[in-house]
C-alpha cells in the first residue's frame, strides 16, 4: 500500500477513535448486581448468536473465492440436490442455539423479575433474613422526578441516594403521562404509568455518582428529566438524610399540587417532612381536596355504583394539568367529589341542617342535567346503594 494511502486511512480513522473515546459503557460495566446479571444475559445472547453469524460470514467469503468464475479447478456438480450431513448442520445447530436462548430467557425472566424481592447482594453474598429493604416511592412529574423516603419521612426532587449493599424497593408511578425510570448502572428500565404502580428491586454494590433519566418521551421538557443517583456508604447516606431534613421544607398536599405543575430543568431540592399518605393519593388521583380516590370509586362500582344520583357528585377542577400539557378538547373539566361516610352521602341530597355537614365545600357541586343537591328528596336507590357500602376512613 502506498505511504500516502496509509496516511489517508489513518487520518480517516482518527475522528472515529476520538468519538469512541467519549462513549460511556455503563450498561456493560454496571455497579449494581441486577444490572450486572442483565449485562451477562446480553453477552450470553450475543455469543450464542455469533456461533451462527461468524461461520456464515466466513463461508460467504470462502464460497465467493472458491466458486468464482475464474477458478476452473472448483468442482462442478449441477445435479447435486441433497446432503444429509449438510441438513444435520443446517438444522441441528440453530435448533440447539434456540434451545439455549430459550433456557436463558426463561431463567432471566423469572430470576430478574423487577417485582421479585432480591435474594442476593451479589454473586457471593445472599441477602440476610433480617435485612429490611430501603423503600423509595418514585413519582414521574412534568418534567422532573420526585423521590419519597417513607422510612425517613423526607423527599427529594431530581436527586436519589441509597446505601451500598442494601436492597432497594422502588414503588413507581406517574402524575400525568407514561414515563420510564432508568438508572443504567443500577438496573433495567421500568415504566412509570399514571394511576398504576410498578415495582423494581435492585441494589448498588459500588459507591459512586450515577446518572438517571426518563427513557420515554413525555413532552417538550423531556430532555431535562434527569437526576443523579448517589451510591453511598452508610455514614454518607445518613449524612444525606440529615442534609435533606436540615435544608428541606414541607411537602403536604397543597405543596405537591404546586410541585406537580409543569416545569423544566428544576434544580435539586429537598423536603424535610412529607404527608405519609401522599404517594397513595398521587397513585389514586385524589391529591386535590375533596376528590374521590380511584380505589374508593372502584369499591363503589364493585357494589353496583350510585346510579343517576352519582352524577350529582361532581366538582370543577381548580387546576387542570392535562390542559397545561396542551389538551383542548372536551367539556369543562370536573372530578368526582369524595364521600367520606354514608351519612354525608345522604345529607348531600337533602337540605336538612340537622344532618352532618360535609367536610368538603360543595358550593360549586353540580350534576349533569340533574337537580342540584338540596332541591329534592333523597333518591331511595341512593340510600339502598350506600346502605351496602362500608364507610371509609378518609
Amino acid at each position: 500500500m502506498p505511504p500516502f494511502l496509509r496516511r489517508l486511512i489513518s487520518f480517516a480513522i482518527l475522528p472515529a477513535l476520538l468519538l469512541l473515546g467519549g462513549c460511556n459503557f455503563v450498561v456493560m460495566s454496571p455497579s449494581g448486581d441486577i444490572a450486572a446479571q442483565q449485562r451477562d444475559l446480553i453477552i450470553i445472547s450475543v455469543v450464542l448468536m455469533l456461533i451462527i453469524i461468524i461461520p456464515v460470514m466466513v463461508l460467504t467469503v470462502v464460497f465467493a473465492m472458491r466458486y468464482r468464475a475464474s477458478n476452473t479447478d472448483a468442482p462442478y456438480d449441477p445435479d447435486w440436490d441433497h446432503s444429509t450431513q449438510l441438513e444435520l448442520v443446517i438444522w441441528a445447530i440453530p435448533l440447539l442455539i434456540i434451545i439455549c436462548l430459550g433456557a436463558v430467557t426463561w431463567m432471566g425472566t423469572h430470576l430478574l423479575d423487577p417485582y421479585r424481592p432480591l435474594d442476593r447482594i451479589d454473586a457471593a453474598r445472599p441477602v440476610a433474613a433480617d435485612t429490611k429493604p430501603l423503600e423509595v416511592n418514585v413519582v414521574a412529574l412534568d418534567w422532573k422526578w420526585l423521590f419519597i423516603y417513607p422510612e425517613y419521612g423526607i423527599a427529594s426532587v431530581n436527586e436519589l441516594a441509597a446505601p451500598v449493599d442494601r436492597p432497594i424497593q422502588f414503588r413507581i408511578t406517574s402524575s400525568s403521562v407514561m414515563n420510564s425510570f432508568y438508572v443504567p448502572a443500577l438496573a433495567g428500565m421500568i415504566y412509570a404509568m399514571p394511576g398504576m404502580e410498578t415495582k423494581l428491586h435492585a441494589v448498588i454494590n459500588n459507591p459512586g455518582d450515577y446518572e438517571g433519566f426518563s427513557a420515554n418521551y413525555s413532552g417538550h421538557g423531556f430532555s431535562g428529566m434527569r437526576f443523579r443517583f448517589h451510591g453511598l456508604d452508610q455514614a454518607g447516606f445518613d449524612n444525606w438524610i440529615a442534609k435533606a431534613k436540615a435544608e428541606g421544607g414541607a411537602l403536604q398536599r397543597p405543596d405537591y399540587l404546586e410541585l406537580e405543575r409543569p416545569s423544566e430543568n428544576v434544580p435539586v431540592h429537598y423536603f424535610a417532612t412529607v404527608d405519609p399518605l401522599l404517594f397513595n393519593a398521587i397513585r389514586n388521583f385524589c391529591v386535590e381536596p375533596g376528590k374521590m380516590c380511584m380505589s374508593e370509586m372502584a369499591m363503589i362500582d364493585a357494589k353496583g355504583g350510585t346510579g343517576l344520583a352519582g352524577l350529582n357528585n361532581l366538582l370543577p377542577l381548580t387546576y387542570d394539568k392535562d390542559a397545561r400539557r396542551g389538551s383542548i378538547f372536551g367539556s369543562e373539566p370536573t372530578f368526582v367529589a369524595n364521600i367520606c361516610t354514608i351519612e354525608e352521602a345522604l345529607a348531600a341530597g337533602q337540605a336538612d341542617p340537622s344532618k352532618p355537614a360535609s367536610i368538603v365545600d360543595r358550593t360549586p357541586l353540580r350534576g349533569m342535567s340533574l337537580p342540584r343537591p338540596g332541591t329534592g328528596s333523597v333518591n331511595p336507590s341512593l340510600s339502598q346503594t350506600f346502605g351496602s357500602l362500608r364507610p371509609s376512613n378518609s
